[in-house]
């Protein structure tokens, strides 16, 4: 706010500028839009285009509100940089094994094409990442939850972010299965960023719903974003409403299930275009048998699946958990994560690239293929122990290509990509980790099958419907069980049933996740993104209460700071000017007197320092409570409340600020500063 000592005549101008800019309707707005300027070239033309923009948006307005049209060009965005994103990949990928393949008859050079490649690549990612913008590296989705949690975050958001996660994210895929990342996570990610520039898009449209667009829009894109991936758009709405938002408003449903569709049916349409796909039809074509899909005791076995894959997931957790706190705390990691992870990624990737060379322990993990290639390989519905003899079984060939049994190289890859994946997991580089659980849970599921598939070969069982087991089955259960696990979430067993069409197997699917999810709850152990967000110490409440389950039940008192700026009633001018100059909050809250404490209610920043001026020239003898409204709360809070009671409040009611009274005295203000404030100090004591 301006000074008082301004001549009368500024002013009164200034008063003049307000009452125009006050009085201005939307139409009268829109309208300036049209007028020309004389300082620039084509007047008339540009004015004419100006008037056509301006009566089309009035016409798209009339249908109906234009943030629906965000969220159908959301969809289609996000769709369309997910489409052209793996187009890239692939092409990348097919340049990896041509060149590859060229080189066959020279082992070393295949081996320095093998792992130069893609250690270059990662290489270049997390160099990139780090330079450009460091907050691009990672998955995204814990400080996505964060934001969506009511914690602002800009950085996160911000245009350079969103071009370096881009371009990092395309050089990790492009790595294959050396490296076994995803990008769920960052797409996830990506889609947000496109969601926040498009409500800011609709702001300037409809200025009068900005928190609520913002709000929205970023629900919204959590789960496009997935839908984008998997061309999935009911388990994409049911996976935003399982990780991204503890608190998750009905009236989102409606606008997610849109943008998802647009999103889905898009990428899907791409994926004709380019001749991938015959017709719309699902991403992962199987060949399960449809009359006998399983026997009923199958569903035992579907049972036992369920709980081996929520103990392997605990074992992930638990080796996630120790090597995230392995780089806080080990000096090494902690100098080559911090300055030189160019180098760090490089190193990292080449040791992986080693263990996976076809010429050695690779050859037993069937690392030619990408991880599309395996997760279509692993949900094969034959049984490859009958079809041992037979050549024509390409998913057997692949994984015995050596001439080892199917059993020893599923066996090896499960050992072997355990680590792997967990070493993968410090790369400072965008990368998912979704996907690579998902498929290392259908390798499980698939082994399993193929030792109940052997077992009823040999003649332990007489009953015909043993005789058909189909492995398929278990490796999408098994795929969906351990993704739920390390999720702790149900959706992948929707997800599941969306990529195959396979609704034969949603009984089983469904039964063998959510035990998987029982064992993996236990105990209150976090998920992967919950260990994710409490080793960068973010200020998610859900997290927190993982770590330390006590946390969200301290009292307010104990963490409240200092006492906010106040009013009393009987204000004069001189006070209230000190008051708007020290305070940004947009309530202030006033009392009784400064005595007393008692309070009352409060006042709005902005009708202060709207009336402010006229009561200092005109009438300095009047008092607050005679110049300004003061509006009671709705809401308060008692010193004995807890942090999760008040943290809950501001996120269902999307209240800005929140007042603690104690026996009707002002004790102090909550704000969303002053909670992520508070989270951040209780996060560093964990």
């Amino acid at each position: 706010m301006k000074s008082l000592d301004e001549s009368p005549g500024s002013e009164t101008a200034e008063k003049n500028e307000d009452w125009e800019r006050e009085n201005q309707s939307e139409t009268s707005h829109n309208k300036t839009l049209l007028l020309p300027d004389r300082w620039k070239p084509c007047r008339q033309t540009r004015a004419t285009v100006k008037e056509c923009l301006w009566k089309l948006s009035c016409c798209l307005g009339s249908v109906c509100g234009m943030e629906w049209y965000g969220y159908a060009a959301l969809g289609i965005l996000t769709a369309t940089l997910s489409f052209f994103m793996d187009l890239s990949v692939t092409k990348l990928l097919k340049t990896h094994q041509w060149l590859y393949m060229k080189l066959e008859g020279n082992s070393l050079l295949q081996f320095l094409c093998w792992t130069l490649y893609p250690a270059c690549l990662c290489a270049v990612a997390s160099s990139f990442s780090h330079n450009i913008c460091p907050f691009s590296t990672g998955s995204g989705i814990p400080e996505v939850r964060t934001m969506l949690s009511g914690v602002e975050m800009p950085h996160y958001l911000s245009l350079t972010n969103m071009f370096a996660k881009l371009l990092g994210l395309i050089c990790t895929l492009s790595a294959g299965s050396t490296v076994f990342l995803g990008k769920v996570g960052p797409f996830v990610h990506l889609s947000t960023m496109l969601g926040a520039y498009l409500s800011n898009l609709c702001t300037l449209i409809q200025a009068n719903k900005k928190d609520k667009a913002d709000r929205e829009m970023l629900v919204v894109a959590a789960a496009v974003g997935v839908a984008s991936c998997f061309g999935a758009p009911v388990s994409g709405v049911l996976f935003s409403v399982e990780v991204m938002s503890s608190h998750f408003a009905l009236r989102h449903y409606f606008p997610c299930f849109f943008s998802a569709a647009c999103g889905a049916l898009t990428f899907r349409l791409f994926s004709v275009w380019s001749g991938d796909l015959e017709t719309l039809q699902v991403m992962f074509k199987t060949n399960f048998p449809t009359s006998s899909p399983f026997h009923p005791l199958e569903i035992l076995l579907f049972a036992l699946l369920g709980l081996l894959c929520g103990a392997v997931s605990c074992c992930f957790l638990f080796l996630h958990r120790w090597i995230l706190k392995l780089t806080k705390t080990n000096p090494f990691f902690i100098k080559m994560l911090t300055t030189e992870k160019g180098l760090y990624s490089g190193m990292v990737v080449f040791l992986l690239a080693c263990v996976t060379f076809p010429n050695s322990a690779g050859h037993f993990m069937t690392s030619k293929l990408s991880m599309k290639q395996l997760l279509t390989s692993l949900l094969d519905g034959r049984q490859w122990i009958s079809q041992s003899h037979n050549a024509s079984v390409q998913p057997l060939l692949e994984w015995s290509s050596s001439g080892s049994p199917v059993y020893l190289s599923l066996a090896v890859f499960l050992l072997m990509k355990m680590w792997m994946l967990v070493l993968a997991c410090t790369l400072p580089l965008p990368a998912g980790y979704f996907m690579p659980v998902f498929i290392y849970g259908a390798a499980l599921g698939r082994l399993l099958g193929e030792g109940v598939a052997y077992v009823s070969s040999i003649g332990a069982t007489t009953d015909q419907h043993w005789a058909s087991i189909n492995p398929g089955g278990y490796a999408l259960a098994g795929a969906a069980a351990l993704s739920g696990a390390v999720t702790h979430t149900l959706s992948p067993a929707l997800l599941a049933v969306e990529l195959t069409g396979q609704f034969s197997h949603a009984v089983p699917v469904l039964l063998a996740t959510v035990l998987a999810n029982a064992l993996a709850r236990s105990r209150h152990r976090p998920s992967f993104y919950d260990a994710i967000s409490i080793s960068k110490k973010l200020p998610h409440l859900p997290s927190l209460k993982k770590a330390c389950p006590r946390l969200p039940f301290t009292s307010i008192s104990q963490v409240l700071r200092a006492k906010p700026v106040q009013l009393q009633k009987a204000a004069e001018p001189v006070e209230v000017q000190n008051a708007v100059n020290t305070c940004t909050d947009a309530q202030i809250p006033v009392v009784e007197s400064h005595e007393s404490q008692v309070l009352l209610g409060f006042v709005l920043r902005s009708e202060l320092m709207t009336s402010l001026r006229h009561w200092m020239t005109e009438t300095p003898e009047k008092h607050l409570d005679e110049v300004c409204s003061i509006y009671p709360t709705s809401v308060l809070l008692s010193p004995q409340n807890t942090v999760q009671e008040a943290h809950s409040i501001l996120n269902l009611l999307g209240a800005h600020t929140l007042f603690v009274a104690d026996r009707g005295k002002l004790v102090g203000v909550i704000t969303w500063p002053e909670m992520t404030g508070i989270l951040e100090d209780l996060a560093k004591e964990i």
